[in-house]
């Protein structure tokens, strides 16, 4: 009871039209419990994000969060959306909409890698999360989708995102915080067990699904049905098709006989299997960004990058070095750099795609160009190597005039840091 904790409340949504869950809507429940009793210590720290704007500056509050070395809850609303190209989850944010969802919402495995780094019972995530119909089918064939890694702790609420009218409202983490503020000393799978039969009392349909470490016994409710309808086809390119997980058979242990429930090793990443001779037309293979992801967030960087690369070589093999298959393999690399602790070579290679971008004829304002861009200068902050930031420094800045992106200031600040 030492240590002093950390609690970050994070709740975020789009605005307007595109709000499926009312997640602000919590903050002052949460807001009114005690810091200590959030975090199990005599004291905390309360870090409170409601609607951020921009997906790094999350990352930043995370990544400091993550770094101290008491007990760290994470308090998450909000809504989920499924990156099309790379058939990822995304926490979308406040600027968040589908044509700008890979550079203005949070991917998910980036809030994995920040707390999947810690401790192994030190950190505790909370969240109640609404599923657009892509994400919702994804997690009906792939219970682990959002597995946060081998160290935190997640409880969570899914519920399909509505079509129409009135956003839904985060009920499963309004019941913790009001079993936190009645001084209830429950442990967390209690607290999950009595805010789950909360919920589901206040809100009783669509079927929720709630997800627990596997060492807590499921709450009895009925995994995810797919939605009647289809989510919309990819704009840029056909995802490959991915081999579906077993869907779940029989009912499921009542809670008072806790089952624990084996976690498979994640599969290996394999690299694109070459075509068969006077084979002219496309040829169906799984989609490997899973495995890929999965590599990396199981610590096997370097197979992940190996596996990356080759694909990236494949797709300049069948569809050259000027092509948007190309530039995205760029990006898969440039982002598993960022996840192994590169900064230097993520940022070298987001420099790369962006000026390939702007090299098929992007605009500068393009979100594609704009995203490639901030991630590159946010790599560059992270570099811990003088001589290094000082050597990527002037293309950085070079590709700031041509593309100034969005938030204000942004060339100003890197020029004095470039001194």
């Amino acid at each position: 009871m030492s240590a002093v904790g950390t609690a970050v409340l994070l709740a975020a949504a789009p605005a307007g039209r595109g709000r499926a869950m009312d997640a602000a809507s919590v903050l002052p429940a949460l807001a009114a419990v005690p810091p200590g009793i959030l975090t199990g210590t005599t004291a905390a720290t309360v870090v409170e994000l409601a609607d951020p704007l921009d997906p790094q500056t999350v990352l930043t509050r995370l990544r400091a969060a993550a770094a101290s070395p008491g007990p760290l809850v994470v308090c998450l609303a909000g809504q989920l959306h499924l990156d099309r190209r790379q058939q990822l989850p995304h926490l979308a944010l406040a600027r968040t909409t589908p044509a700008t969802l890979r550079y203005t919402a949070l991917p998910w495995h980036w809030l994995a890698g920040e707390l999947g780094a810690r401790p192994p019972g030190t950190t505790t995530v909370v969240a109640d999360l609404a599923a657009d119909p892509a994400v919702w089918q994804r997690l009906a064939a792939a219970p682990g989708l959002l597995h946060p890694g081998p160290g935190p702790l997640l409880y969570a609420r899914v519920v399909p995102a509505p079509r129409r009218g009135e956003p839904t409202t985060p009920e499963y983490l309004r019941a913790w915080a009001e079993l936190w503020r009645s001084g209830a000393r429950l442990t967390s799978a209690a607290a999950h067990a009595e805010a789950a039969a909360r919920a589901v009392t206040v809100a009783p349909a669509p079927a929720p699904v709630f997800l627990t470490p596997p060492s807590v016994a499921p709450v009895p409710v009925q995994p995810p049905a797919p939605l009647p309808t289809t989510p919309p086809a990819p704009a840029s390119r056909p995802a490959p098709a991915s081999r579906p997980a077993p869907a779940p058979t029989g009912r499921p242990a009542p809670a008072s006989r806790p089952v624990p429930a084996a976690r498979p090793a994640p599969p290996p990443a394999v690299p694109p299997a070459p075509v068969p001779a006077g084979v002219d037309g496309p040829v169906a293979v799984e989609d490997p960004h899973p495995a890929i992801l999965a590599a990396a967030m199981a610590g096997r960087h370097g197979e992940a990058a190996a596996v990356a690369a080759a694909w990236e070589h494949d797709a300049l093999r069948r569809h050259g070095p000027r092509s948007a298959e190309a530039v995205h393999w760029t990006e898969v690399r440039a982002d598993l750099a960022r996840l192994a602790g590169e900064p230097a070579r993520s940022c070298e290679l987001w420099l790369a795609a962006a000026e390939a971008r702007l090299g098929l004829g992007h605009r500068p304002d393009d979100p594609d160009v704009e995203g490639a861009v901030d991630r590159a200068h946010h790599q560059w902050e992270q570099i811990g190597d003088p001589d290094r930031a000082r050597a990527l420094g002037p293309t950085l800045v070079a590709l700031r005039r041509r593309v100034p992106g969005r938030r204000p200031g942004a060339l100003a600040a890197l020029v004095r840091r470039m001194g």
